[in-house]
């Protein structure tokens, strides 16, 4: 090859190489940590686990198997599938985890449909109660990201509406702990530009807190506080922290205010695990009100990441879930792990 055909075939390859990287989307990007630093084996969780955020990922009998084998390989005792169904769908969803009725939990929903008509209240509860009698343990994953709960009807009231009551207080009645999830992390409120750090993720789920009818961060926050007040006999678990991750002292101070609150930080390690030495002074604080979830499909990958950052004091590791920084452990004592783990999931489940 002569050797100006040489030069300019590097340059084209050279500047190939330069263009992918200028296109490349942060969506695509995949560091990976070039620190010569310890790193914990993970085997599986120090202390048995309850996963108290799942959900219906099995679709088959043999996924339910595997799941459970991944379960066993990781420290899970139990997982709790939030299937927010009613009817015929809950039924369904209870049948197929029967087999290991010590190994999963199946929660149930709000039969929603019809809320604004006379009489729909008795028949929620009704429909609660058969729920219930046929397996369920509790209700979840309610969702309100600003126009109401969610249901197969499209948004209906907010937790703290007047016409939920008969069905929170039916939960207490029964015994039953409501999982909840309100708004979504403050990064999908805020601009998206670059000075969003949550961008990658913000993006994709942002939120235009502009529309008619939709309730902003705080509001939703808020709608959970008056529910939460108004009845305080009924167990309520804020999932993913409440999505006050970016604030953790709005959760706290719910923490400090009622006694029947808990929260889970299922999908929500990701973005807690930069501060990593303020987490676990909060888990310090409240470790008797913070219950661990994952709320992402069962794989080893994800049980051992969620591990380590509870668990140990590694530092600066990726796991491609969850956004483009670094995750650092929080390195929990024994005492804490076994309450977070275990024995805070015991104290509300039925």
């Amino acid at each position: 090859m002569k050797p100006i055909l040489s030069i300019l075939l590097f340059a084209a390859i050279t500047a190939s190489a330069q263009d992918d990287v200028t296109n490349l989307k942060l969506k695509d990007y995949r560091p990976e940590s070039v620190y010569k630093i310890p790193i914990t084996k993970i085997e599986k969780a120090k202390f048995p686990a309850i996963d108290v955020h799942s959900h219906d990922f099995a679709k088959t009998d043999e996924d339910v198997d595997r799941w459970v084998r991944t379960m066993d390989s990781c420290g899970i005792e139990k997982s709790i599938i939030l299937s927010g169904a009613t009817g015929t769908r809950f039924d369904s969803i209870c049948d197929k985890y029967s087999r290991y009725k010590n190994r999963f939990e199946i929660w149930c929903g709000f039969e929603i449909d019809g809320y604004k008509e006379a009489g729909w209240s008795d028949k929620a509860v009704a429909e609660l109660e058969r729920c219930v009698n046929k397996g369920a343990r509790g209700v979840g994953e309610l969702s309100d990201k600003g126009f109401g709960l969610r249901y197969k009807g499209g948004f209906g009231p907010h937790i703290d509406d007047p016409v939920m009551k008969p069905l929170l207080k039916k939960c207490a009645e029964l015994g039953i702990p409501i999982n909840i999830h309100v708004a979504e992390p403050i990064w999908m409120y805020l601009p998206m530009d670059s000075t969003n750090d949550g961008l990658m993720n913000g993006y994709k789920w942002k939120i235009d807190s502009t529309q008619q009818g939709i309730l902003g961060h705080a509001a939703l926050v808020k709608t959970l506080d008056n529910a939460v007040r108004e009845n305080p006999k009924t167990i309520f678990i804020a999932c993913h922290y409440a999505n006050c991750e970016y604030d953790l002292s709005i959760l706290g101070a719910m923490f400090d205010k009622y006694p029947n609150f808990y929260a889970d930080g299922s999908a929500r390690f990701g973005e807690v695990s930069p501060i990593p030495r303020y987490m676990a002074k909060f888990y310090e604080k409240y470790q008797d009100r913070l219950l661990y979830g994952t709320d992402n499909i069962p794989e080893f990958p994800m049980y051992e990441v969620t591990i380590r950052i509870l668990e140990t004091l590694d530092e600066h590791f990726y796991y491609y879930r969850f956004y483009h920084w670094p995750s650092h452990g929080f390195g929990l004592s024994d005492k804490i792990l076994k309450k977070v783990y275990r024995e805070n999931a015991k104290k509300v489940m039925k």
